[in-house]
């Protein structure tokens, strides 16, 4: 018999393990990187078709995540993501086949991206969600940490890399595990929905609207510098600057704990200077520490700087949709643009994979330059747009 009723605390907790889950399975491929291409005999260009892969779950969960979540509740669709992500990461740990963890790549970017979509969208509407949204994400951070550390220990110890995808699909079993409980139980995630709202036709509107059209494609740019920095920075240290193996290994684990630190201090910092002044401060402070890590490149602090600097523009992003659009569209719109970030978080690095290929591990840093700077024009536009939408609505 279901329970009628759990504590707030406990869908909380399980939304936060859920993100440090999908983070630990996501950034431990950058500490790995170099053991899959010695693994089936790639390059950095070749090896990006893993990152590509992702792309058509991405955007079958940007499409699908509202409609899903809508006929499925919350918790249904985050329990069938992580065995979705469980599956892939399985695969990944025991196929002798490139062509199969490839197409495998589907399945991962599929349910990491129903994941991301559900989560922020049930986090978005808890009370007190500026500060639980810094949380969801700093616990992201703590996943993101642990993962490139996890495999830098194994790896250190002469223990196969494919012994670290066995253990993170350990991870997101109990993920699995965690959310069968509550689906048995009770709707821990779920949220009241309107029988007079139609899923498709807010998804339709939301397609329509330029603040959330300009707003994923904002999040497709963070999202892709914030992976390719987690998943190259390890090469560029090692391959491009032959830095040792255990200390750029755990310079990658100083990116994702500065992320965290910022995280956790986010909704500190918004009340003295407000939403939109901490992603203007933010994005200029990427572009100072993608200034320093390209220019002096035998110091390693530019790293934890960037992932500080990083790491209040998502979650800010996400908090800031639901006063920037209609209401009903709000799950729609956040489905949209999680999506969009996880599709940002495989072309970048893909395309950087591909530059760096054809030049250098060293042209890393540069070719980030211009993204931070389009960034800085999105955010602005969307500053503005947001402004005139909130006047026109006032009067």
């Amino acid at each position: 018999m279901k329970s009628k009723s759990f504590p707030a605390w406990v869908g909380i907790a399980l939304a936060f393990y859920a993100f440090i889950a999908i983070a630990i399975a996501e950034s431990g491929l950058g500490v790995l990187l170099p053991s899959i291409l010695a693994a089936y005999n790639l390059t950095p260009a070749t090896v990006t078709i893993l990152f590509f892969s992702q792309i058509s779950g991405y955007f079958v969960a940007a499409l699908t995540s509202s409609l899903l979540s809508d006929r499925m509740g919350l918790t249904r669709m985050v329990l069938l993501a992580a065995i979705c992500v469980t599956s892939a990461l399985c695969i990944y740990a025991s196929t002798p086949h490139w062509i199969v963890m490839v197409i495998t790549g589907t399945l991962l970017g599929l349910g990491v991206g129903l994941i991301d979509a559900g989560i922020n969208t049930f986090m978005s509407h808890k009370q007190g969600s500026a500060n639980l949204m810094g949380l969801l994400h700093a616990f992201y951070g703590i996943g993101a940490l642990a993962g490139p550390a996890i495999a830098t220990t194994l790896l250190t110890l002469g223990i196969n890399w494919r012994s670290a995808y066995w253990l993170f699909a350990g991870i997101v079993a109990l993920l699995v595990a965690g959310m069968l409980w509550a689906s048995q139980r009770h709707p821990l995630l779920d949220l009241p929905t309107s029988p007079h709202q139609s899923a498709g036709g807010n998804l339709r509107q939301s397609l329509k609207t330029p603040v959330v059209l300009v707003a994923g494609l904002f999040l497709l740019l963070y999202v892709g510098t914030e992976a390719a920095i987690g998943i190259w920075a390890y090469s560029v240290q090692t391959i491009g600057r032959d830095t040792p193996v255990a200390i750029a290994g755990y310079s990658v684990t100083a990116y994702w704990l500065g992320l965290t630190i910022g995280r956790l201090s986010m909704g500190q910092l918004m009340k003295p200077i407000g939403a939109t002044r901490l992603i203007d401060y933010s994005l200029i402070l990427l572009i100072a520490g993608l200034l320093i890590w390209w220019l002096f490149p035998h110091q390693l602090w530019s790293l934890p700087l960037l992932g500080f600097a990083l790491s209040a523009i998502f979650p800010t992003t996400i908090w800031l949709m639901p006063r920037r659009v209609p209401a009903a569209i709000v799950p729609a719109a956040i489905g949209f643009l999680t999506s969009m970030g996880s599709i940002g978080a495989v072309s970048i690095p893909t395309g950087i994979g591909w530059i760096a290929d054809k030049a250098s591990l060293e042209i890393v840093p540069v070719v980030m330059l211009p993204l931070a700077v389009l960034m800085v024009i999105l955010h602005r536009w969307l500053v503005k747009n947001t402004e005139l939408i909130a006047d026109t609505q006032s009067v």
